[in-house]
């Protein structure tokens, strides 16, 4: 149990209830400053400190400016859901809803629903772009005493995190104000601190910048090496099925039969041969560990391993920063045998999304995710892991074999394993080389951009004590 005491005065002026508020704005800052290190506030580093539109803008699939979801705010990065996500709007809706407008390095901040995550918004990486309110932006003063680097940064350690969650207000959801976040102290490190961690960040978004590029020519060289443009086929509203068709495969769901899978499928038996999932890849599913077993972020210990659920794909690889961890014990006990290079595929809830695990991680996955580790046959055909991914993550192939399959289960999209098996996959050797090369330094700079985030982990988590 732990104690400590603050002037009447403070629950007069803050007027809440709430120990770790106090403790974490007054003990916390009352013992660093003990040890030298100074504090701001937040609202005075700040020349903005807003939330995006209130109004409802129209989301479209495609468009012009991206419109962020609260949940594509990540740890350090912005998050590309093509699965989940209506992500665009029009030119014209943007330029009408000023709100929502945001500015190169502006930081921003989730603060309804999932709160704390933060990213550092910079155009070249994620276009042109605005934001809802569910999430917020902060624009430092220039020449102020820190970077936006930085606020991210110190919005990752459990200090901040404990800091926001004694303000958060909401039953069902959480809510993070503005008023409180205006009010935020914060610790201000010397100045060589904040340039060195300011570098590293900022490189870690270089690194994630690369990747991406170096995915979509990866992709770009499926689309061409197929002859026909597989991404003029349309899907047609309309399709009769026979009932001998129904009764041999066992599903009853329209997707299952229509004809843009169908098309794509055909086009490439035309073109090259096809191998199916169960053809060339060894497959196992995650484990799910029951809640009792889940840490929060800010529970973690330094052992811990990230448990990575379907909404932990971000960007095509594991999140470095998860909702939830195991502890190490029982990360043994299971015993995944999850390695670098294993491609994953998830198959609850957000159905598709593909990923492959870096020689950084080491993560337990959670039931709704397969890993994929190349058997023998595949290694004959020359198959690689890196080309299997790329193949997978063309929508074409990967996505419309997996939505075909998959059926609703109460409420949730569920894809079977004995059917996600089924998936075609084409074996296109002339690519096959070029395509490894490609995705293979792509996740070296994923791997390199997690080591620098977590470098600066540790010089926060150390500088605060």
């Amino acid at each position: 149990m732990r104690s400590f005491s603050i002037k009447s005065s403070y629950l007069n002026s803050d007027n809440r209830l709430i120990p770790l508020f106090y403790y974490y704005k007054y003990e916390v800052r009352r013992k660093n400053e003990e040890r030298g290190i100074r504090y701001e506030i937040l609202g005075e580093l700040s020349s903005l400190i807003s939330d995006g539109e209130h109004s409802q803008i129209k989301r479209l699939n495609e468009g012009d400016v991206r419109y962020l979801y609260g949940r594509n705010i990540r740890e350090g990065t912005i998050d590309y859901d093509p699965i989940s996500d209506d992500p665009f709007i029009s030119k014209i809706d943007y330029d009408n809803n000023k709100r929502c407008h945001i500015a190169e390095n502006d930081v921003l901040i989730a603060i309804y629903g999932t709160v704390g995550k933060s990213a550092v918004y910079h155009e070249s990486y994620v276009g042109v772009a605005g934001i809802p309110r569910h999430i917020a932006n902060i624009r430092l003063k220039e020449n102020c005493s820190i970077t936006p680097e930085y606020l991210t940064l110190y919005f990752r350690s459990k200090a901040a995190k404990w800091q926001m969650n004694s303000m958060m207000t909401g039953n069902l959801q959480q809510l993070l104000k503005l008023k409180d976040i205006r009010k935020m102290a914060l610790p201000i490190p010397d100045d060589e601190f904040i340039k060195r961690v300011t570098l590293k960040e900022k490189r870690g978004i270089e690194c994630e910048e690369k990747a991406q590029v170096l995915i979509n020519q990866a992709t770009l060289l499926f689309y061409d090496a197929i002859k026909t443009p597989i991404k003029e086929i349309k899907e047609e509203e309309i399709m009769s099925v026979k009932f001998s068709d129904i009764d041999s495969s066992d599903m009853w769901t329209p997707k299952y039969y229509g004809r843009t899978a169908l098309k794509v499928l055909d086009l490439l038996k035309s073109q090259c041969s096809i191998c199916t999932l169960r053809d060339i890849v060894d497959i196992r599913k995650g484990d799910e560990v029951g809640r009792d077993n889940y840490n929060e972020y800010i529970d973690r210990s330094a052992t811990d391993v990230p448990f990575i659920r379907t909404s932990d794909i971000v960007n095509n690889e594991v999140d470095l920063y998860p909702d939830y961890y195991v502890k190490d014990q029982l990360s043994n006990e299971i015993n995944q045998d999850n390695e670098y290079k294993d491609v994953l595929l998830t198959k609850d809830g957000k159905v598709g999304a593909v990923a492959m695990i870096t020689a950084f991680d080491k993560v337990i996955l959670s039931s709704g995710v397969v890993s994929m580790k190349i058997n023998t046959l595949g290694k004959k055909l020359g198959i690689t892991p890196e080309y299997l991914f790329a193949a997978l993550l063309i929508k074409e192939i990967g996505y419309y074999a997996a939505i075909r399959r998959t059926v609703i289960a109460s409420t949730i999209p569920h894809l079977r394993e004995d059917r996600l098996k089924d998936i075609e996959i084409p074996i296109i050797p002339s690519i096959i080389e070029k395509v490894t090369s490609l995705i293979e330094e792509a996740f070296k700079q994923m791997e390199n951009r997690k080591k620098l985030l977590k470098e600066n982990e540790k010089d926060i988590e150390s500088y605060l004590g």
